[in-house]
């Protein structure tokens, strides 16, 4: 069989209302329903079971009512939403930079650099369901097609199906290769090429054309003299899955990392902190280094049965001082239910900015993160300013003395504890 293509395109399955079931799942296997509660709102999202009686995305939400009374019905959170929506991007930019996001809930990726890394097309499809099934607790589905248009008609393929007796799992990943682009395409209504609206749809109904097939078997000379050249051409070549339209790379998410997976759990909340300000110190090296700053702070924590839960932080000015970075994911890590021990802990910052902010008094007596960024951000260039001259390990903390000599903040902690990431993205 011949290699699959390296197109993708991965879709979140009910993304709002699988986020809303993921953070209350005493909602699990009930019909969920997202969007405008009052008489005049619209469907956002909805669950399979919701689908199953009939609910859509965009329907009114009187009718959806009226299709299934025992919904649950909730507003929307759109600021949640675009948390999850950042996690589940970052792991599409673990895999290739090569990533067009096209909403919160999917993007196509061109994984034909990484496949040396990460196998053929399917391996990765699969490797990436698993990673957002990680860092999201949530369930995405895969199309693979030689091009864009193949690929987002795939992933449809691989979604579960809400049906009469409940909800089919689906195939998870789908796989078009090109010799079966027709036998694919064929039977399809038209309305699922690209560019098909309802108005091209009905002029299309009435010279009797209702499925791709049709659609292909009309001379393209037929198409320009029905649709105009420019439409007519186009969906002839669709018809027949011939789109040019290639991955174009959004720009990328700006994020700067430290993660740390143990061999053995932590199970001491006094090392636990000692790590995450550790670090928060390596983050804050590495923006000062790209000449950034950042807005929001984040701490990551996985359990030793993979559950992962985080809590972020965002301050009014971007900042880039170790003390201040340190004092946010010290708290984050505070607010996290320490259960016995982390099977991994990990800090981020995120809302990058390439931006000197005003300096303050050097020396504050507050410990507000505002306050030990004024305070530190002096100290922190000058021993940047060292460095640069004499060395990484010329000068330092002195906690970070190790066996008697400076510890080089742009080197990995010791592996002892476990394989260790340093991501930028």
């Amino acid at each position: 069989m011949a290699d699959p293509p390296s197109i993708l395109h991965v879709d979140m399955d009910a993304f709002f209302a699988s986020v809303e079931v993921l953070d209350n799942p005493s909602l699990l296997g009930m019909p969920v329903v997202v969007g405008g509660t009052g008489d005049r709102g619209v469907v956002a999202a909805c669950t399979y079971e919701a689908r199953a009686s009939g609910v859509r995305s965009a329907m009114p939400m009187v009718k959806a009512r009226q299709l299934c009374p025992s919904a649950v019905i909730l507003s929307g959170r759109f600021s949640r939403y675009q948390e999850v929506s950042a996690q589940v991007h970052l792991v599409f930019h673990e895999v290739t930079d090569a990533v067009e996001a096209i909403g919160l809930d999917e993007a196509f990726l061109d994984v034909q650099p990484a496949r040396r890394r990460l196998g053929d097309s399917v391996a990765i499809a699969h490797h990436l369901r698993q990673r957002i099934l990680e860092e999201t607790g949530l369930v995405s589905s895969v199309g693979i097609g030689q091009s864009k248009m193949i690929a987002k008609l795939a992933s449809r393929r691989a979604k579960p199906q809400a049906t009469a007796t409940g909800v089919k799992k689906g195939l998870g990943v789908a796989v078009v290769l090109p010799d079966d682009e027709e036998a694919f395409l064929r039977p399809l209504p038209i309305r699922a090429l690209w560019g098909i609206g309802p108005a091209m749809a009905e002029r299309l109904y009435a010279v009797g054309i209702s499925t791709v097939g049709e659609l292909a078997d009309l001379e393209v000379s037929v198409l320009r003299g029905l649709l105009g050249a420019t439409a007519g051409t186009h969906l002839h070549e669709l018809s027949h899955g011939r789109d040019p339209d290639r991955v174009t790379a959004s720009r990328p998410m700006k994020s700067i990392s430290q993660e740390m997976t143990f061999a053995i759990d932590c199970t001491s909340i006094d090392e636990a902190r000692a790590i995450v300000v550790d670090q928060a110190e390596r983050v804050a090296t590495s923006l000062r280094a790209k000449g950034m700053k950042a807005k929001t702070i984040s701490v990551k924590a996985r359990y030793g049965d993979f559950q992962t839960v985080s809590r972020a932080f965002s301050v009014d000015l971007p900042i880039d001082a170790g003390k201040a970075i340190a004092k946010i994911a010290r708290d984050l890590l505070d607010a996290v239910p320490f259960q016995g021990g982390f099977r991994l802990l990990g800090v981020s910052a995120s809302g990058l900015q390439h931006l000197d902010a005003e300096q303050l008094a050097l020396f504050g007596g507050s410990d507000t993160p505002e306050e030990l960024e004024a305070s530190w951000s002096i100290v922190d260039e000058t021993v940047d300013a060292i460095r640069a001259k004499f060395g990484a390990t010329s000068v330092g903390l002195a906690r970070d003395l190790s066996q008697g000599n400076v510890a080089d903040p742009s080197i990995p902690r010791p592996e002892r504890w476990g394989p260790t990431a340093n991501d930028v993205s």
